[in-house]
């Protein structure tokens, strides 16, 4: 991951009923103080651990931008940017991990 590079992400629960969206500098330890429930007060509450999309924005103003952006969104529309990345609707946290890994 890329040091000055932001990313938005979304998060959701075991039984994707609801939907987080975030923004990190360093999303490694954002989703991982999420899955421990350091995280958001909102993803700690209705167990919002896994991730379903994430994507890198670039410079901070531009990723707050797109965080307030994809916060406005209705739930379909958010569910339909998740399913173009992430049909199967699997948690990518494990995935990032492992790019994570291969890039140092």
């Amino acid at each position: 991951m890329n040091k000055g590079i932001g990313y938005v992400y979304i998060m959701s629960n075991k039984n994707r009923t609801v939907l987080y969206v975030g923004m990190s500098m360093n999303i490694i330890k954002r989703i991982e103080a999420h899955s421990s429930g350091k995280g958001a007060k909102f993803t700690k509450k209705y167990a919002a651990t896994e991730l379903m999309y994430y994507e890198e924005v670039g410079a901070p103003w531009h990723t707050l931008k797109r965080e307030r952006q994809l916060k406005n969104w209705h739930k379909d529309w958010k569910w339909n940017l998740i399913k173009e990345i992430n049909p199967e609707l699997k948690d990518l946290f494990p995935d990032l991990i492992l790019k994570y890994k291969a890039s140092l």
